[in-house]
């Protein structure tokens, strides 16, 4: 079983999901980057593991569940942070973000028998998971982050390394109004869709809908 570790933040309003805002107000985005966290999360706990962490920047709430370790996240751009998260792991792991609550124990569930990574691609061009079973933070820091071209840049840099790549199916990231709306109906029963319902009935209201 491999290690699964979850990057995120300490969903606080201002802090997180600020391109939901409009039409969103600071804390419905916040409101909805926990729910999309928690679902994350419960993904995570159902899945067999070694053991799981949460990389986190800012401090647990009432939404983590039992069974996570909790670490910080280290200074610096995303892709040191991302290397650092897997410098802390002896074995194979696979990391996630918190933009991907339609995710599932299903897809989690990795067997690295036959391969050295598992790639897993963000609609955006990003990627929404990332597995290696040797870990090396080298692998990581210098890719270009929250561009257009991340996933593919990160992609090559696996390839380069002589690693062999699985993919994962690509999944949609929750960073715009419309993003939560095609996530939330690909989980209709989750948190997130049930606190998108009632952030969007706050919009409209606001809105005079």
């Amino acid at each position: 079983m491999s290690t699964l570790l979850v990057i995120a933040k300490e969903p606080r309003p201002g802090r997180v999901k600020t391109r939901l805002t409009p039409p969103f107000t600071p804390d419905e985005a916040a409101a909805l980057a926990e729910a999309s966290l928690a679902d994350t999360l419960r993904a995570v706990a159902a899945t067999p593991a070694r053991r799981r962490v949460l990389v986190l920047a800012g401090a647990p709430g009432p939404w983590l569940p039992p069974g996570f370790d909790v670490v910080p996240q280290c200074a610096g751009g995303l892709d040191a942070r991302l290397a650092d998260a897997f410098a802390g792991c002896a074995g194979p792991a696979l990391l996630i973000g918190m933009d991907t609550p339609q995710v599932t124990p299903e897809l989690l569930d990795v067997d690295f028998a036959g391969c050295d990574a598992y790639f897993g691609p963000a609609e955006d061009g990003g990627f929404w998971a990332l597995g290696l079973a040797r870990p090396d933070p080298a692998l990581l820091r210098g890719v270009p982050m929250s561009t257009p071209v991340t996933g593919a840049a990160q992609r090559e840099r696996l390839l380069a390394a002589g690693l062999r790549v699985r993919d994962l199916p690509p999944l949609r990231d929750v960073d715009t109004a419309a993003d939560a709306r095609a996530v939330a109906a690909l989980a209709p029963h989750g948190r997130f869709a049930a606190r998108l319902t009632a952030c969007t009935a706050g919009a409209d209201a606001r809105v005079g809908r």
